[in-house]
């Protein structure tokens, strides 16, 4: 929540009390703690740059304050590293991954604001051939090379941890879309039990989409994590009642599927580009065709009417805002809300203004 002046923090403080002695006089002790209380949802957005030294800057400070005025609470900083090949063993930084000092900036500037800070590294390969591959395929053939690669991922996330505990991240992401790698389950549990003795705070791997339900660590973590590029709808021109019953499906599987795991489930990424492929292959990130700015806003209001009030759901972060108050607009394809109706509606749900709100944006 955004931080508020002196006059309504008393406004607030008084009110607080008067709702406080109401509870205490009226609910027991076992009714004012009860789980019948209502769980809030985290307001989430992913926070990204390739840029060494973007975080760090004033544009980034000016964009956090307006990110905080649309009602995020929780931001998810994004750090990239690299490996050559797929089947690379080295794991490196280079000119486009964030330097730890501005990480640190933005995650104290971030909580000057008021905003929870998880800390979500990424591993994205330099040479993907003929594009096909990218970090889900990462794995080997020989026991040699997979040793090679998780003592290498061990130094990549235990840097990461020391510096979440120096930025007093609230939550650390372990891992990130790395499907072939988590079949190996071993090599997992001991990875997050070291982290474990670095890092006091809550744990989370972020599974893609089609990964979640072979996860077997799940046990080992605060939260499970999906990256929720899930296919909506197939149809060249749906309707958000269209997009919502895309929507069901896929909940039916969570519902099921988290009976299995009794963890809060976050969705640590979710995004639609500006583009109408949006709604089918809600991965892509709207390099081509012309700008859809509707069909984006519908596949988030379809969003927060489906999965937004479910009680096994423990919040989402938006993927992406960038660090200027200038990104995105009218004509801009990519998947940032940013000076859209997306934006909008990401606010209306936010803020508690709801539904009525947010189709409001829809329409305009």
């Amino acid at each position: 929540m955004c931080k508020i002046s002196n006059a309504k923090r008393v406004k607030l403080f008084f009110s607080m009390l008067t709702v406080s002695a109401f509870l205490i006089t009226v609910l027991s002790p076992a009714e004012l703690f009860s789980d019948s209380i209502p769980f809030t949802p985290q307001k989430g957005m992913c926070y990204a740059t390739w840029d060494r030294d973007r975080f760090a800057s004033g544009y980034s400070d000016e964009s956090l304050a307006h990110m905080c005025l649309v009602g995020v609470d929780h931001l998810s900083l994004i750090v990239t590293q690299y490996q050559e090949k797929y089947n690379s063993t080295n794991i490196i930084s280079t000119e486009r991954t964030p330097s730890d000092k501005s990480l640190i900036h933005a995650a104290k500037t971030a909580h000057k604001l008021g905003l929870t800070v998880m800390l979500k590294p990424h591993i994205d390969l330099i040479d993907k051939y003929d594009g096909t591959y990218w970090r889900a395929d990462i794995g080997f053939s020989n026991e040699e090379d997979w040793a090679k690669w998780f003592k290498e991922y061990r130094k990549f996330i235990t840097h990461y941890a020391k510096l979440a505990v120096k930025m007093k991240a609230d939550i650390l992401c372990v891992g990130t879309e790395l499907s072939f790698t988590t079949k190996r389950t071993e090599e997992w549990v001991e990875i997050i039990s070291e982290i474990r003795k670095i890092f006091p705070g809550k744990l989370v791997y972020a599974a893609n989409w089609d990964e979640f339900k072979h996860v077997k660590f799940w046990d080992q973590l605060d939260y499970a994590g999906i990256d929720a590029y899930f296919p909506l709808s197939y149809s060249p021109d749906p309707n958000i009642e269209d997009l919502k019953n895309g929507w069901k499906k896929w909940k039916n599987e969570i519902v099921e599927w988290h009976s299995t795991v009794n963890k809060p489930i976050l969705f640590t990424e979710l995004g639609y580009a500006s583009t109408p492929s949006a709604p089918y292959s809600p991965w892509e990130g709207g390099t081509q065709g012309n700008a859809d700015l509707e069909i984006q806003a519908k596949c988030y209001e379809a969003f927060f009417e489906t999965i937004w009030k479910e009680p096994w759901f423990a919040g989402v972060y938006w993927w992406k805002w960038n660090p200027s108050v200038r990104s995105g607009g009218k004509y801009n394809r990519r998947f940032t809300p940013q000076n859209k109706p997306a934006e909008k509606i990401i606010e209306a749900h936010y803020t508690g203004s709801g539904t009525k709100s947010s189709r409001l944006a829809l329409a305009k």
